[in-house]
């Protein structure tokens, strides 16, 4: 199993850091702070893209850019856990459209973060082409 030391330092608040092996992220209440549902949308996303990149990589596709939002609700019920995570990736360029969605398909089902949010909410994915 991979594992990765992560740190956390905080002040008597709710004002700290994220220290990865590669790199830091301000948190909390503080300028540039990012939230924690923030954080986990944004692991969402960068392993969604990761996998898909793969993917694509091995189906031989190819496409000038790409850009992708995250929009997540969550319960107002304690615990409230999500009830629904909306994901829309717009690809510029695409080689070919019908392969690029399915890159983008198999990008979900084998990103690890992706799987275990699923478990959690609904996940409604769109792939949008310009």
């Amino acid at each position: 199993m991979n594992t990765d030391l992560i740190k956390f330092n905080f002040t008597n608040g709710f004002v700290g850091e994220f220290i990865s092996p590669t790199g830091t992220v301000k948190i909390g209440q503080q300028p540039d702070g990012v939230a924690p549902y923030h954080l986990l949308y944004g692991a969402l996303g960068s392993c969604f893209y990761a996998t898909f990149l793969g993917v694509v990589k091995k189906m031989q596709l190819t496409f000038d850019r790409a850009e992708m939002s995250i929009v997540g609700n969550k319960r107002t019920t304690v615990p409230t856990t999500l009830d629904l995570v909306q994901m829309e990736l717009t690809v510029f360029g695409a080689s070919d459209q019908k392969k690029i969605e399915k890159a983008a398909e198999l990008g979900a089902k084998y990103c690890s973060i992706h799987e275990t949010i699923a478990q959690v909410a609904p996940i409604e994915f769109v792939v949008k082409f310009q």
